[in-house]
C-alpha cells in the first residue's frame, strides 16, 4: 500500500507506530510489516501517545498499515512464559490482584478508545489480515474502508480468551448480537463482500485503490464545516442510548447551538 504520509516529518515514530500530520489530516501508520504489524503493549502505548499528540487542527485521522496485512493481532510472544522484555507476561498478569489486572487491561484499552473522540472522524484503511487485536483496532475507528483481500477474524475465544480491547461494543452495534456472537465464538474469517454487506465496512475496493478511496472519503468529510460534523457525530453516537423523545430533544439543542453560532448570536 502506497504511503499516505510520505515526505512528512513524523510527529511520533516508535515501537511500530508512526504519526504524521498534514494540517487537518493525521495519519497513524503501523510500521512493522515483517511481523504483519503484530501488536504488543509497547505498540499500544505508542498508539495512546499518538492520540495525545494530535494538534487541534486535525479533523480526520487515517489509520493504515504497511505491508500486506493490516495487523495479524497480538504478537504470539505474549503467550510465551517470558512474554515481552520489560512487560508482565500473561502468567504474571493472572497472578496479580484483581485491581492490578483491571488497571493493566484498562491501560492497554486506551490505545483503542481515542479514535471515537467527538472532535475527529477516524478512518481505518484495512488490507489483508485484521485478526484479533487487529480486528478490534479497525473497529475502534468510526469508519472502515477495506481492500478486497481483507480477512477479519476474532480469534480470542479460540485461545480461551475474550475480545477485551473495546471491540465487542462496536461489533454488536454494526452487525447485531447474533452475528457478532457467531463471528467471535467461531473465529471464522469475514471477507470483504460480507464486511461491506453487513456494515463492518463502509466501502470495499480493489487493493490497489485503497489509498485513493480513503483520500476521497477524507476530502468529503473535510468539505463540511467542522462544528456541524462534530455536532452530528455526537448526535449519532448517543442515539442508541437515548429514547426517541430524548433524541428529538438532543437534535433541537444541537441545532439551536448551530443556528446561534452561524448567526453570531451568543448563548
Amino acid at each position: 500500500m502506497a504511503s499516505l504520509d510520505k515526505e512528512l516529518e513524523p510527529v511520533l515514530d516508535k515501537d511500530g507506530v508512526r504519526l504524521t500530520v498534514d494540517d487537518a489530516i493525521a495519519t497513524v501508520t503501523l510500521t512493522n510489516p515483517a511481523k504483519r504489524n503484530a501488536q504488543s503493549p509497547a505498540l499500544w502505548r505508542a498508539l495512546t501517545q499518538a492520540g495525545r499528540s494530535l494538534p487541534g487542527s486535525v479533523r480526520v485521522v487515517v489509520l493504515r498499515a504497511e505491508g500486506q496485512s493490516f495487523s495479524a493481532g497480538l504478537d504470539r510472544q505474549a503467550f510465551s512464559p517470558e512474554g515481552f522484555d520489560g512487560e508482565p507476561s500473561f502468567i504474571d498478569l493472572a497472578r496479580g490482584s484483581d485491581a492490578e489486572l483491571d488497571a493493566t487491561i484498562a491501560e492497554y484499552q486506551e490505545a483503542f478508545t481515542w479514535w471515537r473522540r467527538s472532535d475527529i472522524v477516524s478512518i481505518a484503511a484495512v488490507q489483508g489480515h485484521a485478526i484479533g487485536a487487529g480486528f478490534q483496532l479497525a473497529l475502534a475507528c468510526d469508519l472502515r474502508v477495506v481492500a478486497d483481500d481483507v480477512q477479519f477474524a476474532m480469534r480470542e475465544t479460540s485461545l480461551g480468551l475474550v475480545p477485551d480491547l473495546t471491540g465487542t461494543h462496536p461489533l454488536v452495534s454494526l452487525v447485531g448480537y447474533a452475528r457478532a456472537l457467531e463471528i467471535c465464538a467461531t473465529g471464522r474469517f469475514v471477507l470483504a463482500e460480507e464486511a461491506e454487506r453487513t456494515g463492518l465496512a463502509n466501502l470495499a475496493v480493489p487493493a490497489g485503490q485503497l489509498d485513493d478511496a480513503v483520500r476521497d472519503l477524507t476530502a468529503a468529510l473535510l468539505a463540511a464545516p467542522r462544528d456541524a460534523v462534530i455536532e452530528t457525530k455526537a448526535l449519532l453516537r448517543g442515539a442508541q442510548e437515548r429514547s426517541y423523545e430524548e433524541q428529538r430533544s438532543a437534535e433541537r439543542a444541537s441545532q439551536a447551538r448551530r443556528l446561534r453560532d452561524l448567526a453570531g448570536v451568543g448563548e
